[in-house]
């Protein structure tokens, strides 16, 4: 199969765009992801107290990650667009500044050193020739082609997964595998997870967790 960037740069461009965001507060960010809604658990317990996740948990990493991106996927699990009972039991109660507010905040941190990969070169190798290469016979685009040079990230609807924990990728990877995320208006990462073996999957998501973030 011959590559189609066109195509691609248009289905990738083709993500629902939403106007600038309003100003968040970082200050009160942080104080709002040590507090919690109210109701139910800080941000910090089970993100870590500057966003760095937890691998074992998979817990993502949102240190660093775009401002709108957070906001967004905070906005989605509020209103039932991305589901996951933890997240939208912890963030029901926040207004819609406070959600901006704490997007500022963990944006504004610095992406965690890298943990030790235990992946194979093996592993890695194919892994990197996903993630950057793509195979194209078997219509996978590579990761990079919307997710940015290096895999860093370009914006609100394409968020760095570079440094990402390998486990938080494969849980994600996987859920949109079986249909369970639906907040792609494109059904792009739906059909492109479809088409991954589990070997791919966990190639894939060891490789993007042993390269750096983005740096703010």
């Amino acid at each position: 199969m011959k590559r189609n960037p066109t195509l691609l740069a248009a289905l990738c461009s083709a993500a629902l765009s939403l106007p600038v965001l309003a100003a968040g507060n970082a200050e009160r960010g942080q104080q709002l992801s040590m507090q919690g809604d109210g109701s139910g658990a800080p941000c910090m317990a089970c993100h870590g107290m500057n966003g760095e996740g937890n691998a074992a948990g998979a817990f993502p990493v949102i240190a660093g990650q775009d401002e709108g991106y957070i906001f967004r996927s905070l906005q989605a699990y509020q209103n039932g667009t991305r589901v996951n009972p933890v997240m939208s039991m912890n963030v029901d109660n926040f207004k819609e500044q406070d959600l901006r507010d704490l997007a500022a905040h963990f944006a504004r941190l610095p992406a965690p050193a890298l943990a030790p990969t235990t992946a194979s070169a093996e592993q890695l190798a194919l892994g990197k020739r996903l993630a950057e290469m793509g195979q194209w016979d078997d219509y996978l685009p590579p990761c990079a082609s919307c997710h940015g040079p290096a895999n860093q990230g370009v914006d609100e609807n394409f968020p760095g997964i570079a440094g990402q924990h390998a486990s938080y990728i494969k849980q994600q990877l996987q859920a949109w595998q079986q249909g369970q995320r639906k907040s792609d208006p494109v059904q792009l990462m739906e059909n492109i997870a479809k088409r991954l073996s589990n070997e791919q999957i966990d190639a894939v998501a060891a490789y993007l967790a042993s390269q750096p973030a983005a740096q703010q």
